[in-house]
């Protein structure tokens, strides 16, 4: 069966006053199919397939002002998925649209609704397009604890500090911290962070995970590769540094991924980095939400955008 190229957009409204850790948007809109189309009555990202000639920027340019009567001003790539219909396998280009100018209106009598990330109230959703969700609901930046350099106490000042700043989704990584310290540390921060709404995984440890009551598991790509299922965790994440590492990620299914190191770091100032174009090598097709790593901060999450990443994952910038 022939592949469809087709292009959807996340089209965000801007955010209202956000806090520095949020991302610059705010709802996003999601439009019934109208009668006369397959699957009609299914909500989806609005968008359609791309004509010759086209790259997939101006189709999803294009598709916008005739479905909803905007003009796009703003739209990066985001995710690339693929799935099989009775009548049609697709390829779908997933943009997010930050900026745009008009007045949405239902140009072929459908009707559109802004939601809330992660407070859904339609349904149901087209099946290529629902396991979008749970990805628009995941935070755009992702601190990565480090007490080694801190200290327990200090980290978890600081912790405290970026939680107030709209920080959530936090990776415990302590490598070096004895099991129990670290158990007691982990106890510490799930509390601090569910007390704000924010997520926690820990790395490498279903199980530590599970009995401190974190929200899921990180896996190293040591561990990612030797799997062959998802842990049962609510949220999975993994780290990656090549398009093989990516590709088991997504074989697995898991939720998200990580992805350095982009720039220079402290920890390996000798270790050459993928650069931005390097990183677009990598994912710049993945089907999961992946985060760039490596010498970020805040200040980077444009770029990190701009090229495809889902937001920054950040061990010091997180935290400064």
């Amino acid at each position: 069966m022939p592949v469809t190229q087709v292009v959807a957009a996340v089209i965000y409204q801007p955010a209202d006053h956000p806090l520095p850790f949020d991302p610059p948007w705010g709802d996003y809109l999601l439009a019934q199919r109208p009668q006369g189309k397959a699957y009609a009555g299914y909500w989806e990202f609005p968008g359609g397939k791309v004509e010759p000639g086209e790259t997939h920027l101006e189709a999803i340019k294009r598709e916008i002002r005739e479905e909803l009567d905007i003009e796009i001003l703003d739209a990066v790539p985001w995710m690339v998925r693929r799935h099989v219909y009775e009548h049609a396998s697709v390829e779908l280009h997933f943009f997010r649209v930050t900026a745009w100018r008009g007045q949405p209106r239902g140009l072929e009598n459908q009707r559109f609704v802004f939601q809330s990330p992660g407070q859904e109230s339609v349904g149901p959703m087209l099946p290529a397009n629902g396991p979008l969700l749970r990805g628009v609901a995941l935070p755009t930046v992702y601190g990565i604890t480090s007490a080694a350099g801190l200290g327990s106490a200090g980290m978890l000042a600081r912790l405290e500090a970026a939680l107030a700043r709209g920080l959530r989704l936090v990776q415990v990584r302590e490598p070096g911290m004895p099991r129990e310290a670290l158990r007691a540390f982990c106890v510490e921060v799930v509390a601090r962070c569910h007390a704000h709404g924010a997520q926690v995984l820990v790395n490498g440890d279903a199980a530590l995970a599970d009995a401190v009551g974190a929200d899921g598991v990180h896996l190293p790509s040591r561990d990612l590769m030797r799997l062959n299922r998802k842990p049962e965790c609510a949220l999975v994440g993994a780290s990656i540094h090549n398009a093989e590492e990516l590709a088991q990620a997504e074989r697995l299914e898991c939720d998200f991924a990580v992805l350095g190191a982009v720039l220079p770091t402290r920890t390996h100032p000798d270790a050459p980095p993928l650069g931005w174009e390097g990183y677009v090598r990598i994912a710049g097709a993945a089907t999961l939400p992946v985060f760039a790593l490596g010498g970020l901060t805040l200040a980077d999450a444009g770029v990190a955008r701009k090229h495809g990443a889902h937001g920054v994952a950040m061990l010091r910038g997180a935290w400064d």
